[in-house]
Order: structure tokens, then sequence, then C-alpha cells
């Protein structure tokens, strides 16, 4: 009934919006913004047929296409206060109806906002794994999948209040951001969960909450000094979006003669000088999969429309910054003009963009102001990059115990020589593991003494770590054998049924096992360590040749150094100090924050096998 009751209310104060216009986005804006002219998508049953005027909010271009139940139009905003503005609807000389809009105030210093940098670690959650917060949501009527927690690639309840709840074990672990996957509908019948497929930009999945839970989720994370990180798609939507179902043109997505083409990920081609058109083409038009129709943003309106919804977000939700999921599949000129217009209305904001490549020069390429996309005359504006080499080199180097010319702890040696390629080393994302890649505790078959090795170097090199939820427990999951949904298992106690609840201690019933409280412990231990030492967020790197698996390197700045150890060697090993001088740089001593032990840096220094260490200089 309440439902029903507000409907009406609604119509009364909005008639003309439930007669003619069914969908206008953005829904509002703000005054002072950057950008000056404001692009308002109109939707509803041969609504081009209309002309639009305002007395107050001057209307600088209308656009029309294709498909008459759209019309877009454009108003600058230079100068007005906070205020609702008419618009009229012209047809034939006569006002036909008039619609209102909003402009609203901004927060004070919101265009400085500050985003996420490598003083912070990410903790990255599937929100509908990680905790059920609001059961009454698991099922609605205006979705079409329903919960089913026993289907591992199905709905299981996760919400933003479930992520509410637990932000003090959150901060508690250490980190100080989260990046969740996202949140906004997916009406997907099946695999809706993932979220990547998304029905309508404006709205966040009633299964998950609403904007206004959204914006509480970053008020909440900001009481407890926490940054929100919000999963960006502008390469695709989903397949029950509201406006792939009544497309504005036949250009808004990418089409094919057959229906469908895959792509074929060759993301090599947006820069090499040898592709075939074809394969270009194949790539960046290509379809994600069947359920992701390829977003053509080359379409000027596409764009604008996009890159508004991306900076609605941020200023109504408060955000701290973007992950850009599939960023290298866009086409590049058009992504790149979407950050540059991100950054330019945020100037101190992060933007980090998944480029799963294989290649140092071919990741740094999409950095901004890559020396490598100069010679391409390309810069994709593009603050922070994912280290996917270095993510490689973890899954398979802590598994060889003898080093040879490539294997072994020579491989993150060789991953940091290749720095020299990224104009900004100290603003990419470092991790061992995320939602689309095999559990890093699975991939050491729960050997904790690999998982503190590969902490430790995710945490102690170079770049903003990532940590993806639940591997601080040693949740398991392998998608080469038992699909996605076993690497984004539910965390323990997230649902009230649950009989263990590891986000307790192992001191309070059914709280953590022992196995999990040491990985836990572990990991909050350096994460609180790391978040004081400002040698670690921007300290310079030097590293050491590794010998016999035992990789050397030390975090240095004019006022601190940090030696850190890992012994990758099945065996007990002893280091000679004196060919660490250099980094050492005349201190005696030191202290392993790991153990707490005071070490004597004059003598040799005693590892045991398959051990890490780092070490404070005093």
């Amino acid at each position: 009934m309440k439902k029903y009751i507000a409907i009406i209310l609604a119509m009364m104060m909005y008639p003309n919006l439930y007669s003619q216009i069914k969908k206008m986005e953005p829904p509002f804006w703000w005054s002072n913004m950057n950008e000056k002219n404001l692009q308002i998508l109109f939707y509803g049953d041969n609504i081009a047929s209309f002309n639009v005027e305002s007395k107050i909010l001057p209307v600088v271009d209308i656009q029309r296409t294709e498909n008459p139940n759209y019309l877009f139009v454009t108003v600058n905003t230079k100068d007005l206060a906070s205020s609702n503005y008419n618009l009229d609807f012209v047809k034939n000389g006569k006002v036909e109806f008039t619609q209102s809009y909003e402009l609203k105030s901004r927060r004070e210093d919101s265009s400085e906002r500050r985003g996420f940098n490598s003083s912070d670690v990410i903790y990255l959650i599937m929100p509908d794994r990680f905790a059920n917060g609001n059961p009454e949501i698991d099922t609605t009527e205006d979705t079409i999948e329903k919960v089913n927690r026993s289907n591992p690639g199905g709905r299981h309840g996760g919400d933003i209040q479930g992520i509410i709840d637990h932000l003090d074990y959150i901060k508690d672990l250490g980190a100080t951001a989260i990046w969740s996957t996202p949140l906004l509908e997916d009406n997907e019948p099946v695999y809706s969960y993932h979220t990547y497929a998304q029905s309508d930009l404006y709205r966040i999945d009633p299964r998950y909450g609403s904007n206004d839970d959204y914006r509480r989720l970053a008020s909440e994370m900001h009481k407890k000094e926490l940054k929100l990180i919000k999963d960006y798609v502008t390469n695709h939507w989903g397949s029950k979006h509201w406006m792939i179902n009544d497309l504005p043109s036949k250009d808004w997505v990418h089409q094919w003669p057959e229906g469908f083409r895959r792509s074929n990920y060759r993301m090599t081609t947006q820069f090499d000088q040898n592709a075939a058109k074809v394969d270009a083409e194949g790539c960046m038009d290509g379809w994600f999969d069947t359920t992701m129709p390829d977003m053509n943003q080359s379409n000027d309106l596409l764009l604008r429309y996009i890159t508004q919804n991306a900076i609605w977000w941020i200023e109504y939700a408060d955000l701290d910054g973007l992950r850009v999921d599939t960023y290298s599949y866009n086409d590049k000129a058009a992504i790149a003009q979407w950050t540059k217009s991100i950054m330019k209305e945020y100037p101190n904001f992060n933007i980090v963009g998944e480029v799963w490549m294989h290649n140092q020069a071919q990741i740094s390429y999409w950095q901004k102001d890559s020396k490598i996309g100069a010679i391409d005359n390309f810069n994709s504006y593009l603050p922070s990059v994912m280290d996917f080499t270095l993510h490689d080199a973890i899954g398979t180097m802590f598994n060889e115990d003898e080093m040879h010319w490539d294997k072994g702890m020579v491989k993150a040696y060789e991953n940091f020589a290749n720095d020299f390629l990224y104009p900004d080393v100290h603003n990419i994302l470092v991790f061992a593991g995320n939602h689309d890649t095999n559990r890093i505790n699975q991939i050491f078959q729960s050997d904790i003494n690999k998982y503190k090795m590969v902490m430790t170097l995710v945490l102690t090199t170079r770049g903003i770590p990532q940590l993806y939820y639940g591997d601080e427990i040693g949740i398991l999951g392998d998608k080469d054998k038992n699909g996605d949904g076993d690497i984004r298992r539910d965390f323990p106690g997230g649902w009230s049924e649950d009989e263990q609840n590891a986000f307790k201690s192992s001191k309070e019933t059914n709280g953590r096992t022992k196995d999990q409280e040491a990985y836990f412990e572990f990991t909050k231990k350096v994460l609180n360590w790391r978040k004081q030492n400002e040698v670690i967020h921007t300290g310079k790197l030097l590293q050491y040749i590794p010998f016999d698996n035992v990789y050397v390197y030390f975090r240095y700045n004019d006022s601190k150094r940090v030696m850190v150890v890992i012994n990758n060697n099945p065996n007990d090993q002893k280091l000679n100090m004196d060919r660490f001088s250099e980094g050492l740089a005349n201190y005696k001593n030191g202290t392993d924050i790991i153990t707490n032990n005071n070490l004597d840096l004059t003598e040799e220094l005693f590892i045991p096998a398959k051990t890490s260490m780092i070490i404070e200089l005093k």
C-alpha cells in the first residue's frame, strides 16, 4: 500500500513526468560544476516532436535521433544558483507541458576531493557474497532473478547494509579503502549477482539496497576514514538495459550482420602498428558476452551520457575513486576523453583501469603521459593501471622452489626492472588475486608461509595494494574446476544462519578458527604497520638480483629505510650483509616487524626457509 501511495504522491508532484516523460537522465544536477554544459536525456513516446525552451535555464542545443522517443537537450548552467528550473515542451508554438529540473548545491570543496593513492590498501568486495544485512530485499518484485544461496552462480543475498555492518572489521584489518564490484541494477535472469551487465545506470540494484543506501555507505566509511571506490563499466551494458530494448539509434551499440559477434579479446590491436583493421574491430567492437552489448563510445551522445553518469555518481555518493572494468576494450580516443573530462572536474581524483595484459610496455601504454603511448600520439589521461604482470609472477613463482634464469623470485626482480616504462610507478595497483582469478590460497594449497611471502611483497613494494575479501582468512576457490562461483564464496558469518562467523576473533564463540586467525593476524599486523609508514607509500625502491631464491629489496627516503627479505627457498639461508651496504646505508641494526625480533645487521643474516622479513632499519 505504501508503494502505491508514494507513486500517487509522485504523480501529483510531477504530473508531466508520468504523462509524457518516462525517463529524465541525469535526474538532477549541481550548480557550480566545472563543465557548464549539461546534456539531459528525455525519453517518452514521440518526445522528439517537441521543442524545449526555458526563460532562465539556457537551452543551447537540441538533438534528435532516428528513434522519436528520445530528445537530448543541452542546457548551460553557468552562473546559475541551486534551484528548480522549468523547461517548456513546445509544439506548434504552444507550451504543451512544463518539466522542472533541479540544480542542487555541491558539497564544499567537492571538486578538490582527493582520491585513493599509495598510502591506501584497497579491500575488494563482491557484495552479494560478503554479508547479508537486510534479508527483506533478497528478492524483489521488480527484478527477475531470485535469491538461491545453494546455487554457486546464483544470488546469495549480500547487500550494502552487510558492508556497512562490517566496516569495523575492515578498518581493524588495516585496509583504508573499499572497492566493491558493481552495485547498479543488473536485471539479467541468471548470473545477475556479477552485476557487470547493468540494466539501469542511475539505480542501485534493489537487491543490494537503494541509492540512498549507497550514499550512506560512503558517509559511514568517511566517518571511519575509509575511502569508497566505485566499479564503473564503460565498455558494455546489460541486454536488459531499458535503453537497449529501445535504442536511441542503431549506432548506440556495435552491430554485426550476424547479430552477435564475440570480441577476440586481442587488446594489442589497439596499438599494434601491424594489426589488420578487421582484427582491431573484432576486439573493440565485438561483444564481451551475449548478455553484454558492446557500447559505441564514438557516438557523442553516448559518450556524454556515460561521462555525466560517472560524474553524477561521484558527486551524489561522494566517491573517492573509480575502478573501470575492461578499460582497454573501449574506443581508445573516446575513453581517453571520458577519463580526461572526469579528471578535469576532479583534478585530485584517482581512476584505475583494468588493463589485463601480460607485458609491461603494453600495460604502461594506458597510463597517463606514457612514453609508449606518445609513440602513437595517444594519452589515455588514466592515472592508474593494474600490475597484471606482477600478478602473473605471484601465481607461479612462490610454487617454484628452485630459482633458474626465468623461474623463482627472479620473476619479481624482472617485473620491477621494467618500472622505467611507467610514468608513475606509485600509482599502480598491485595484487595477488581478485574476483576473476583463482584464490591465492588455492594456488598455494593453504600454505600460510607462502601466503605471508606473497603479502609481504604486495604490501611493501611500490604501488597501491589491493586485497580480495576472504584471502585474509585463507578462503579457497578454484574457478578452473568449479567455475566462478567457487572463487566468490560467501564470507563465513555474513549470514545469520551461518554456523561460524569469521568476522569475529577466534577467542569469541563460533569465531575464526586457529588457522583463519593466523592468516588474519599476520595481515592485520602488516597492514596497520604499513598505514603509518610513508616510506612504503612513496619511498624509492632499491632491489637486488635474487640468489638461491632469496629476494632482497629496500624502500627508502631521506628519513627512513626498510629492508625486505623473502626466502622462497625450501632451505634456511644465510645472507652476507656486505652485499647490501648500499641499501643499509650504514645502518647496523633493525627490527623485523613480523616477529618483533631485533637483528644485528653487521653479521650474517639468518632467514628460515619459506619466510619473509620486513626489517625497519635503526
